[in-house]
C-alpha cells in the first residue's frame, strides 16, 4: 500500500515541480468534473466502482482490493467529508512515470471529521475514448 501512495504522490508532486503547462482552460473544466464525479463514489464509500471508473494507468498502478483496502483505512482515520473547496487545476501534457497525453493536476482544500484541514489531489487524465479519467489519487 505505501508503495502504492508513492507512486501516486510522486505523480501529483512532480508534476508540479517539473513539468510545463500550456493553459488548457477547456480541458481543466471537463477534467474538475470528472474529478468532482469521481470524489463523489470515494465519497460514498463506492470504492469499488471509483476503481472501475478509473483511468486505465490507475487501474495498472494498483489492484481494485489493494485500492478498497487502502481506502478503507484512510477513510476510517479521516472519517467522513465535510468540505472541499477547490485550490488549483494545472493542465499538463507530461507526467514523470506516465505515458505523455492530457492531465490535470487538480488540488482541495479538504475537511474531514477527524482531519480539519486535508490537502486532497486528484489527477484526472484524456483517455483514447475522449473521457476524463482519474489516473492519480492522494489524501495528506
Amino acid at each position: 500500500m505505501k508503495k502504492f501512495v508513492l507512486v501516486l504522490m510522486g505523480i501529483g508532486i512532480i508534476s508540479i515541480i517539473g513539468c510545463g503547462s500550456s493553459g488548457n482552460p477547456e480541458a481543466e473544466e471537463a477534467a474538475l468534473r470528472s474529478a468532482k464525479a469521481w470524489l463523489a463514489l470515494v465519497d460514498s464509500e463506492r470504492y469499488e466502482e471509483s476503481w472501475q471508473e478509473a483511468a486505465e494507468f490507475f487501474k495498472g498502478a494498483v489492484s481494485k482490493e489493494q485500492w478498497k483496502q487502502s481506502m478503507q483505512s484512510v477513510r476510517k482515520t479521516f472519517g467522513k467529508n465535510i468540505s472541499r473547496k477547490l485550490q488549483s487545476k494545472l493542465y499538463l501534457t507530461s507526467l514523470p512515470g506516465a505515458p505523455d497525453g492530457e492531465y490535470v493536476v487538480i488540488k482541495f482544500d479538504s475537511s474531514f471529521e477527524n482531519k480539519k484541514y486535508a490537502l486532497e489531489t486528484v489527477t484526472p487524465m484524456l483517455e483514447k475514448d475522449g473521457k476524463w479519467r482519474i489516473s492519480g489519487y492522494l489524501m495528506k
